[in-house]
């Protein structure tokens, strides 16, 4: 009886470890479900619910393969067939908890402080480019940057803040991966922010 009970409970357990692992999100099923379906082809509620269905996907990834799929364009060809007002309702539904109160504490930060931050991100985006063996990013193409030089110079001039709530959908999704980068970097205490209560 004892065995037979034993038996049963590694059969559940191992059960819901199979379950789990089926059931787990990685980049490659995220792939495969951008792959499976055409977005040109759906009507406007069921373009809504699978692109609803992408970002919640998304949003299940841990960090590192969040970081690969803005790098490497994993949902770009969906991103192309958005509407304006679909790529907004989705760079915002994928973007990390707690970012904007990231983008505040990057706005208090003085500029040379701001440039050796965003500075300090790109080079570790480019690190992850190059070890992924994936040259393309989100949104770039084949060997672009993570983030282009215009972009960089305004986040840096005039801040994340301002730059953000003036952006196309389009300079948001290029953004994401940066926002990202400096929203773990203020987690890790990378960078000391400035202002009332030692921010």
């Amino acid at each position: 009886m004892a065995v037979g009970t034993l038996a049963a409970v590694w059969a559940l357990a191992w059960g819901g470890y199979t379950l789990a692992s089926r059931s787990k999100i990685t980049v490659e099923k995220i792939q495969a479900y951008v792959n499976s379906v055409d977005l040109a082809k759906l009507s406007a509620a069921e373009r809504a619910k699978a692109i609803q269905k992408l970002a919640d996907q998304l949003n299940a990834l841990g960090f590192e393969e969040r970081r690969r799929t803005r790098l490497d364009g994993t949902w770009r060809d969906w991103f192309k067939d958005m509407t304006d007002e679909e790529k907004g309702q989705f760079i915002e539904a994928t973007l990390p908890t707690g970012f904007k109160k990231m983008i505040t504490a990057f706005e208090e930060l003085p500029e040379d402080k701001r440039q050796r931050a965003v500075g300090d991100a790109l080079r570790r985006l480019r690190e992850a480019k190059r070890q992924s063996g994936d040259p393309r990013t989100a949104m770039g193409g084949a060997g672009a940057e993570p983030l282009s030089e215009d972009l960089q110079k305004k986040v840096t001039t005039i801040g994340l803040k301002t730059f953000y709530s003036q952006s196309s959908a389009q300079s948001k999704a290029e953004l994401a991966p940066l926002l990202e980068e400096l929203q773990r970097q203020m987690q890790n205490g990378r960078f000391v922010m400035h202002g009332p209560q030692g921010r």
